[in-house]
């Protein structure tokens, strides 16, 4: 399942080239994120080897995580220090795309870079009442993604990706972790969606649970991402 991590230009110390390339962070350690989660200091150890040793490539350049559409540059360096996930990459001359995105980069229009990762070893820890997954290594890198909300729009993917990802749903919790980790979900909001859905696709079950009015826009992707035949033999 690929997950998504966001962050933002501030706090990735991103500086500019004279020869066009930028540098900074692409994650950074130590922090939790708003899906709870925290990467541990040599947590890329193995998939940067991977990239050094050519048994995998760098990571791709896109937009918003469109894997669909050319990448507006190349990642040219990468590796991990004492802070984060540290990358040089540069934009691609006569992509009218790069230019577009450079030029709002550096206008601070654009917000942040976004990490697309499957997760390796990790573990869930109990801190005041509240459970944090401790991400301990990161098994693939395939994209550092610029974007334009890496707070909102950090769980993108294509439909290829989800279909194998909705495949390794077999629990509740499965689905949970699925909306949360592609669908960009917050713990809380994921919670009242699957509590929801089982109302949805359950017939007959009694509405014993508090009703949970959602926005439009998250009826939207529910009925996008639950409306499948998985969903609703999960949920049963």
């Amino acid at each position: 399942m690929i997950a998504r991590k966001s962050i933002s230009l501030g706090n990735m110390e991103l500086k500019f080239a004279e020869n066009g390339g930028f540098k900074g962070y692409a994650s950074v350690f130590g922090g939790v994120d708003s899906y709870d989660d925290t990467i541990l200091a040599g947590a890329y150890t193995d998939v940067i080897g991977k990239i050094q040793s050519r048994k995998s490539i760098m990571p791709k350049m896109f937009v918003n995580h469109r894997s669909w559409d050319i990448p507006v540059g190349k990642w040219t360096y990468i590796e991990e220090d004492s802070k984060g996930l540290y990358v040089q990459g540069e934009f691609t001359k006569g992509n009218p795309q790069a230019d577009i995105i450079k030029a709002a980069m550096q206008h601070g229009t654009v917000d942040g870079l976004s990490i697309g990762f499957m997760i390796g070893d990790y573990e869930i820890v109990e801190k005041d009442g509240q459970q944090l997954r401790i991400i301990k290594s990161v098994k693939e890198l395939p994209e550092v993604s610029i974007v334009t909300y890496p707070a909102d729009e950090s769980a993108r993917v294509d439909l290829t990706t989800v279909k194998s990802a909705l495949d390794n749903i077999n629990s509740v919790k499965d689905l949970e972790d699925f909306l949360r980790e592609v669908g960009g979900f917050s713990k809380s909001l994921a919670m009242a969606t699957v509590s929801r859905s089982k109302r949805i696709f359950t017939p007959g079950e009694p509405a014993v649970e508090k009703e949970v009015e959602l926005p439009t826009d998250i009826k939207q992707i529910i009925a996008l991402n639950l409306l499948n035949a998985r969903a609703m033999e999960i949920l049963k």
